[in-house]
């Protein structure tokens, strides 16, 4: 065992009992380079952070650039710092409207905090729902939102007055009244297992909202930033909610999230009292610096367009693997998920692609599913390297035990 891995172990805490435990000495565009001389195709994109890859070029100047003229020097909202100003102007650009006022954050469990608390202060009221499946992040309020009762039941008592109501069910939406203060929703489910609803049901979710008087919150941490096809997925349904969480590939791979709505919903938090909602971190020059870059990258380069292409091409090649032990292949963008009849075979196949040199991994709230989500500037050739191991991953699970 080498002295970090004895140090990981002893002193870092751990998330699971079966960390995967790669010692990381590089990363660069798609590909992550261990100290034991191996590297992997990083098929999950860090989670969705590192939507260009690692180490974009245009990224890592926008750092430099930044870390040279200032770093940390006052918390969110009382200078004029101008990464900062540039990136929410130029959300609120692409944004449609009214989603004009930006709430940088550290991070989508933080941003989603922050809009549960705009939406009760702005409404008066305190009930909220959210959806079966739901993932929203792991702090308190967050974590109430959640979808699948395993993930609240150790640490409730949570937050009271939460409808968790089946997911792209119009009947389900008969429960939003005038009690609630917000309805929360991923536009596409990512850990609930790459479930995509029908427009039908998310424009009448958009309706119900508007009868009870509910803010309508689109959780697009994951789904933001051209990774379906669109730079927000809410473009998928001509549905503008009123307020759009965002994370993960905002930062450019720092830490970095928003909250956006109106300024009539956002502004709720700045008086009654005046800083109703601070944070000394979120925004920090750094990340709004390398999230700007990125963001001008994803742009400029239609990267949204590239991820519609290379999302067909890959679900087109893992569907004709016809492998009996996947039910279903479901593809939105550059977000895939691979349904397996047994949760079991899918932990087994993660662990036998991961050792073929393709990190991929499953879903918290559908552990049968494996998730799919690289880089979106990914090329077909390095899709074809992850197919290829992931067809071997499958005959060694067939097989028995995972090699790693």
């Amino acid at each position: 065992m080498s002295k970090l891995r004895d140090l990981f172990i002893r002193n870092l805490a751990q998330t699971s009992d079966a960390p995967i435990g790669l010692e990381i000495v590089r990363a660069e565009g798609v590909w992550l380079y261990t100290a034991d001389g191996r590297r992997y195709l990083d098929f999950i994109a860090g989670i969705g952070v590192s939507a260009l890859g690692h180490g974009h070029p245009a990224v890592l100047a926008a750092i430099e650039r930044q870390m040279r003229r200032y770093l940390h020097v006052m918390v969110y909202g009382e200078y004029l710092i101008e990464p900062q100003v540039e990136l929410a102007a130029r959300l609120a650009g692409l944004l449609p409207a009214p989603l004009s006022r930006v709430y940088f954050t550290n991070s989508g469990a933080e941003a989603i905090e922050g809009a549960l608390k705009a939406a009760r202060k702005f409404t008066g009221r305190h009930a909220l729902a959210a959806f079966e499946g739901a993932y929203h992040g792991d702090t308190l309020g967050a974590l109430s939102l959640a979808g699948n009762p395993a993930w609240r039941k150790p640490f409730e008592p949570l937050l009271d007055s939460v409808r968790h109501l089946p997911f792209d069910d119009p009947g389900a939406l008969d429960a939003i009244d005038s009690s609630l203060a917000a309805v929360v929703i991923e536009p596409v489910q990512a850990e609930g297992g790459v479930r995509i609803p029908a427009i039908g049901f998310m424009r009448e979710l958009r309706s119900r909202c508007d009868r009870a008087g509910a803010l309508l919150v689109f959780d697009e941490v994951l789904t933001g930033l051209g990774r379906t096809g669109r730079l927000f997925a809410l473009e998928h349904f001509g549905v503008v909610p009123d307020m759009v969480v965002l994370a993960k590939a905002l930062g450019g791979g720092l830490p970095l999230g928003a909250f956006v709505g109106s300024d009539e919903v956002i502004g709720t938090l700045s008086h009654d009292p005046p800083l109703g909602h601070i944070t000394t971190f979120g925004g920090h020059p750094l990340s709004c610096a390398a999230g700007l870059a990125a963001l001008e990258v994803i742009t400029q380069e239609e990267l949204s367009a590239h991820a519609v292409e290379k999302g067909a091409y890959l679900v087109e090649a893992l569907r004709a693997l016809a492998a009996p032990e996947i039910a279903e292949v479901r593809g939105i963008g550059l977000l895939v998920g691979l349904d397996f009849h047994s949760a079991e075979f899918a932990h087994r196949f993660v662990a036998e692609t991961i050792s073929r040199g393709v990190i991929v991994n499953w879903t918290l709230n559908a552990d049968q599913v494996v998730r799919l989500a690289p880089p979106l500037a990914i090329v077909r050739r390095e899709i074809d390297i992850a197919v290829a191991a992931m067809r071997d991953a499958l005959l060694g699970t067939r097989g028995g035990a995972s090699r790693v």
